[in-house]
């Protein structure tokens, strides 16, 4: 589980496939890793990964195949910046709102603009996402808790303010990018809820 608060931007430093899936090693940058341990949950771009392997400031992941569908991962080259997010511990400050780190598909940044400091996105999901998305509700976009702004269709707004858009790699997006989008899990459960009901 996790907040959606990006704690720091890392780097991929190789990729390795591994049996018919991906080996992903990643500098952790700013984020505090000295205390992790084998098994930990880390979000990687929004999706939740099991550190396999520690060595100082770096760490391995297993990025399974269906991963692999379901988010920008596999396109992550040598060199490319990902928010960092360690899991939620007890206690600790709920910033966000719930993330599972379980991406649900991609959004692509259809149009963006300035908004007085900040800066206004707007992004375009597949129709089955749409219907969980609702202004002034939760999304998370590369593992940043946002709120949605407006609805339309199958697009939604959300503004950018210059924190965000200086600590996460939110900010460096330019039309036409596709990012990780998980929905409010609580729009999920209850679709299934009233679907059992029906």
């Amino acid at each position: 589980m996790f907040t959606g608060i990006v704690a720091g931007i890392g780097t991929v430093v190789a990729t390795a496939k591994r049996g018919g899936d991906v080996e992903l090693l990643i500098d952790a940058g700013s984020l505090a890793i000295a205390d992790a341990a084998l098994g930990d949950s880390i979000s990687v771009a929004g999706a939740c990964l099991t550190v396999t392997r520690l060595d100082g400031p770096r760490f391995a992941a297993d990025v399974s195949n269906e991963t692999l569908a379901r988010t920008t991962l596999g396109t992550r080259g040598v060199g490319s910046r990902v928010n960092l997010e360690r899991s939620l511990r007890a206690g600790d400050a709920l910033g966000g709102h719930y993330v599972s780190g379980h991406v649900d598909g991609l959004a692509r940044l259809t149009a963006e603009s300035d908004d007085a400091r900040s800066r206004r996105l707007v992004f375009s999901v597949p129709d089955e996402l749409a219907r969980y998305i609702a202004a002034k509700g939760s999304v998370t976009l590369e593992g940043v808790s946002l709120t949605v702004n407006e609805v339309d269709g199958s697009t939604f707004g959300v503004n950018l303010i210059p924190h965000t858009r200086a600590v996460t790699t939110l900010g460096t997006l330019a039309v036409g990018d596709t990012v990780n989008l998980e929905i409010d899990m609580i729009a999920r459960y209850l679709e299934r809820l009233m679907g059992a009901r029906a």
